[in-house]
């Protein structure tokens, strides 16, 4: 019977790693890279999830003026 019962979504787990010679600096600057990258590529797919639903609403509408 608990088959239709929402669970909430398993997330990974966070590996934070220090090594042996740490630099704060540097480890800082390559995670601030790590986010921008990050933010560049959501963005990026974002705009391309809006042109393919254009796309496809566009098709729609073709289609539906066809059949009309």
């Amino acid at each position: 019977m608990g088959i239709f019962i929402p669970r909430r979504r398993v997330k990974h787990r966070r590996f934070d790693y220090e090594p042996r010679y740490y630099n704060p600096e540097k480890d800082e600057s390559i995670k601030r890279r790590m986010r921008i990258k990050s933010r560049a590529r959501h963005k990026r797919r974002s705009k391309m999830d809006m042109l393919y639903l254009l796309i496809l609403l566009l098709f729609a509408m073709f289609i539906y003026n066809q059949l009309a």
